[in-house]
């Protein structure tokens, strides 16, 4: 059975059923520890293992489910393991081994010897010995509560009567969902926070003349901590502000480029 993002306790066995307040219950232990990037060298590993498995994700044209369950499943690993300094070998069969991990809980066909870089192979053996090491560290937790387990509940507080909105309030929360992951400062936020400041955020992109509904909808929610939310909400709208430059400085060097310079970018971006 295929893993759902949106439905992490769902049970194996038929007619067994969780209700909202064991979702927000558990999804704690499915957070990294507090202050797991503390550690210069943890975090600079945590962000060079982030930008390998997006890499994958684009040369191997890989759900992104896929990615995101992969880099949740890091981020958990290295907040609870010693992560050594100086071996890029252990960092590369780290990210194979997540990726290993979060293709099977996806059933999705993913070659880990296509992965495999010069001077870094590994054995099936060696792969096998770090997920099992990886799977202790989670505890087993594998069907990981993210933000994405909470976006149905949320939208169901603003009682949005028409479907093409809140299919759209859902698809736009999921991008900035997708995008939050690869900033470590999102780190400290419960996954129900992400997904109620992230809904919030779209909402007010969306439909404006709705947005102040929605958002005392979620915010009157009783599992939530409104001071938290604000703060979540700010770095959200700092990271936003922060794209938003970066993509008008990328804009303006594309008169200066080269296809050469364009096509040697795009191969290291690829590159894995």
């Amino acid at each position: 059975m295929e893993f759902d993002l949106q439905n992490p306790l769902d049970s194996l066995e038929e007619g067994q059923t969780f209700t909202i307040s064991e979702l927000f219950a558990s999804e704690s232990k499915h957070m990294p520890s507090p202050n797991c990037l503390s550690s210069t060298h943890v975090h600079v590993f945590c962000c060079e293992a982030t930008s390998l498995i997006l890499q994958v994700q684009l040369s191997c044209k890989l759900d992104p489910s896929v990615a995101y369950l992969a880099i949740n499943y890091l981020h958990r690993f290295i907040s609870r393991q010693e992560i050594p300094q100086g071996k890029p070998c252990f960092l590369r069969l780290v990210v194979i081994s997540c990726l290993s991990l979060a293709s099977k809980m996806k059933n999705t066909t993913l070659s880990v010897f296509d992965m495999q870089k010069e001077g870094c192979n590994f054995k099936a053996q060696s792969i096998q010995k770090m997920e099992l090491l990886i799977l202790g560290a989670l505890k087993w937790r594998m069907r990981s509560i993210t933000p994405f387990s909470f976006l149905h509940f949320f939208i169901s507080l603003a009682e949005i009567k028409d479907q093409r909105l809140k299919q759209a309030l859902k698809e736009r929360a999921s991008e900035i969902i997708f995008n939050a992951q690869i900033d470590n400062k999102f780190l400290v936020y419960k996954p129900s926070t992400i997904a109620a400041t992230a809904l919030i955020f779209a909402s007010h992109a969306l439909f404006p003349q709705q947005y102040s509904i929605l958002r005392s909808s979620i915010t009157a929610c009783e599992y939530l901590d409104e001071e938290t939310l604000s703060k979540c909400f700010d770095l959200m709208q700092e990271r936003m502000r922060m794209e938003a430059k970066e993509l008008m400085i990328d804009t303006s060097f594309l008169s200066t480029e080269t296809p050469v310079i364009v096509l040697e970018r795009n191969t290291k971006r690829q590159r894995i």
